[in-house]
């Protein structure tokens, strides 16, 4: 059975997969060509044709610093030629029925992708069920050559519901309200009956409406709900689907998730997870239908779950104003001594890192003048020895959870064994303020109280 995507992945969800193997190495980068790993293509519909899939090829490099000249992508489609139509982009020039070759612009230095093409393919009126194959790629570009790539396709039979990419939204003002609109679309060859729907909205966020065809389930870092849509979707329909939310006074970094599944009873326990949920008092959340086609029988299994989940980021224009306290330990030669290292969050916002899962803050301190750190949390903080040719001392990161609630706090305890008594003997406990993945300057109006100290004697 096909793994259900429906909980609310805090930690992002990846939609497409890098070709297997190794890049070969050309100066000091490498090419990658980023490609789906699969796809299904549906049968025709009942009374209609065979919906497209598309496949979106980009190619890649590591190394940013680096300019990379225009290349070219070979695409090989001879295994699924005997049971699926191609349609090639401009770009791209065939050398024979199976084969063709795409032209992509170069990438400037500070960019790291581009579009090399966009294929469409269609299951042809006679493919069978167990038909299946690959689409092969290889790419150059000036002396970087990418290891090749490829992508499964097969054929299918059964509904496939996706839902559109609703654009992301920044700059927010708290206390006000937006909406998140996007189109719930069949593009299979089956209707489904019922539509199970799943939503995260994080924690700066509010549902304005609890809907009494859902059940809902608060949580650290948001509110999840689960919710049963009776309309039926037939091959060809599309649906607007519109949540309306609250910014909250404590948004900063927020995002929306919603997924959608055929629906079955084993689904929704399968979504529940054991958790106790709540159901909704108000009106019944309903689609819209935006266009229509033939009715068509029913499936069960969704053919491609690419498509089911989707997030949205929301960023409002708040602030966090982190402070960081240390602590004054004493004690006396050979003492092992416990020294605390708070990070607190002033709000009004609550930080979070929803996507790229990094810490809220990380504090870099070194052992005090005449002490040897002996003991910290293994799980939270790593050590940094200096190199052999530079005698020195270690230097500690310590890192907070990836949110931390207004008005919250987390702390560390560093073990410190006294070997020499220096009256008054003091680190700095700091904050690394740029962190490419969430970088504190950029919401935190204050960055003198990230700045602390840990004192012995």
């Amino acid at each position: 059975m096909k793994r259900r995507l429906l909980a609310a992945a805090l930690a992002g969800c990846a939609l497409t997969a890098v070709g297997a193997g190794q890049p070969v190495h050309a100066a000091s980068d490498q090419l990658w060509i980023s490609v789906p790993s699969e796809t299904v293509l549906p049968v025709a519909a009942a009374g209609g044709g065979a919906s497209e899939r598309t496949l979106d090829v980009r190619v890649t490099h590591d190394n940013t610093e680096n300019s990379v000249a225009a290349g070219q992508l070979a695409v090989d489609v001879s295994e699924i030629a005997p049971f699926a139509q191609v349609s090639w982009p401009t770009n791209c020039v065939p050398e024979s029925a199976v084969r063709a070759v795409c032209d992509f612009a170069g990438m400037p230095a500070g960019t790291d992708s581009t579009a090399a093409a966009l294929l469409g393919l269609r299951a042809l009126p006679d493919a069978g069920l167990d038909a299946s194959g690959y689409v092969r790629y290889s790419a150059v570009a000036g002396e970087l050559t990418a290891y090749p790539a490829e992508t499964r396709v097969t054929v299918g039979d059964g509904p496939d519901l996706g839902l559109s990419q609703a654009a992301d939204q920044h700059g927010l003002r708290p206390g006000t309200d937006t909406r998140v609109r996007a189109t719930l679309a069949n593009n299979g060859s089956r209707a489904v009956d019922r539509t199970l729907l799943s939503v995260y909205a994080s924690y700066g966020l509010r549902l304005k409406e609890r809907n009494s065809n859902c059940e809902y389930r608060d949580h650290a870092t948001g509110t999840s709900a689960l919710c049963v849509l009776d309309e039926a979707v037939a091959p060809g329909e599309r649906y607007e689907l519109t949540s309306a939310l609250r910014v909250g006074r404590k948004a900063l970094y927020e995002r929306f998730d919603h997924s959608v599944l055929p629906y079955s009873d084993a689904a929704l326990e399968e979504a529940r997870g054991g958790e106790t949920w709540t159901p909704g008092t108000g009106p019944e959340l309903d689609l819209r239908p935006v266009a229509a086609s033939q009715r068509a029988a029913v499936g069960e299994e969704d053919l491609d779950l690419s498509d089911n989940y989707r997030a949205v980021i929301l960023d409002a224009r708040n602030t966090a104003d982190l402070k960081v306290t240390g602590s004054k330990v004493r004690g006396s030669v050979g003492d092992t001594v416990t020294a605390r290292v708070t990070v607190h969050n002033r709000g009004p916002a609550w930080v979070a890192s929803l996507g790229a899962g990094a810490a809220v803050a990380t504090v870099r301190f070194q052992a005090p003048q005449g002490t040897t750190v002996v003991g910290w949390p293994q799980e939270e903080c790593g050590e940094e020895l200096p190199p052999e040719e530079e005698p020195g001392v270690a230097t500690y990161f310590c890192r907070t959870p990836i949110y931390l609630h207004d008005k919250a706090s987390h702390s560390f305890e560093v073990r410190l064994r006294i070997d020499e008594v220096v009256r008054g003997a003091r680190t700095t406990v700091e904050t690394l303020n740029d962190d490419p993945e969430l970088s504190i300057r950029k919401f935190d109006p204050n960055l003198r109280n990230n700045r602390a100290w840990i004192v012995v004697n």
